[in-house]
């Protein structure tokens, strides 16, 4: 069964992808071109009935998969993927659970980590280890000095359903990674300089995402009511200007760039919260300025921008 990344170690990922979500699927192949630009070669979007994909940590996703199977065959044969076998997959945000855990004291020995980190990791997930497909990651230390874990899990029956899926199709997936994992791919290798944020939203959450040097900084998911969605963002931004260790009256501004993703928030309104919090004149970033070439303005970045940042990982490792 393919697992939940850890560490970028196998660098033969396909430069194609799958993307579900709830009432969309897409696929996309990639081409390198110079430097770290690329162009979308093929892509395919369609709108799916909303009873498809119903994302979900805690309970069964796929309520008809030979309908669904259905439909990604015809948008593969759509784009001109229909022989291909080996994907990239992006699964729904709601479907994965992301973490960082920070070890509060340092352990003593081995097996005090781990059984600090299993403590941990069940309570953040509110589900037993054996019921969880799980990647950690070490993250740099925090400014106080502590050891700091990214951690991605998923439930292994939500995982098997997405797994039988292409299985059916005859397709494997040697790589499955949550929404944001493949959006916040094109904040990486671009030559960015200081701090960056993805903020991916869907209707029901948003996830925020701020790297430094390339790795997460802060990474938080917050469901709330839409009514609630600004105040919410604009209290990460407080508690990112808190943490961030950056006097940003004598830097200008805290943040260097910022990526806007999905449906949930207005990209302009992220600019003005972000613009007036944190200080500074960013507006957010466009393909173009990510280096990707859409090829035609039939093609919504928002919609492909997960599957296709997955799918740079073809080159980047």
């Amino acid at each position: 069964m393919p697992k939940l990344i850890s560490r970028l170690i196998d660098p033969r990922y396909p430069p194609i992808a799958i993307g579900l979500e709830k009432g969309v699927a897409s696929v996309v192949h990639l081409e390198k071109g110079r430097g770290s630009s690329c162009t979308v070669k093929r892509a395919a979007t369609f709108a799916i009935d909303e009873t498809l994909i119903r994302p979900s940590f805690d309970s069964r996703n796929l309520e008809n998969p030979a309908q669904l199977g259905a439909v990604l065959r015809e948008l593969a044969a759509s784009a001109g993927l229909l022989k291909q076998k080996r994907w990239s997959l992006s699964l729904p945000e709601a479907t994965t659970r992301t973490i960082v855990i920070t070890m509060e004291t340092a352990a003593q020995s081995g097996s005090e980590l781990q059984d600090v980190l299993r403590w941990k990791m069940e309570r953040g997930f509110s589900a037993p280890l054996e019921e969880l497909s799980v990647s950690r990651e070490r993250l740099p230390k925090d400014p106080q000095g502590r050891d700091r874990y990214l951690v991605i899990a998923t439930k292994i029956s939500v995982l098997n359903e997405y797994e039988s899926l292409l299985n059916s199709l005859g397709w494997r997936a040697g790589l499955i990674l949550p929404r944001h994992m493949g959006e916040v791919q094109w904040l990486t290798g671009n030559g960015f300089q200081g701090d960056l944020m993805l903020v991916s939203s869907s209707e029901e959450a948003f996830t925020a995402v701020v790297l430094r040097q390339g790795r997460p900084l802060i990474l938080r998911t917050v469901a709330c009511e839409p009514q609630e969605r600004e105040d919410e963002f604009y209290r990460l931004l407080l508690f990112y200007r808190e943490r961030s260790g950056v006097n940003p009256t004598q830097t200008g501004q805290l943040l260097s760039g910022l990526l806007v993703v999905g449906n949930g928030f207005s990209k302009e309104r992220v600019r003005e919260i972000v613009n007036e919090t944190l200080g500074g004149d960013l507006r957010p970033l466009q393909a173009v300025d990510l280096g990707l070439e859409l090829s035609t303005n039939e093609i919504s970045f928002d919609a492909i921008a997960a599957p296709a940042g997955l799918a740079t990982l073809s080159w980047k490792n």
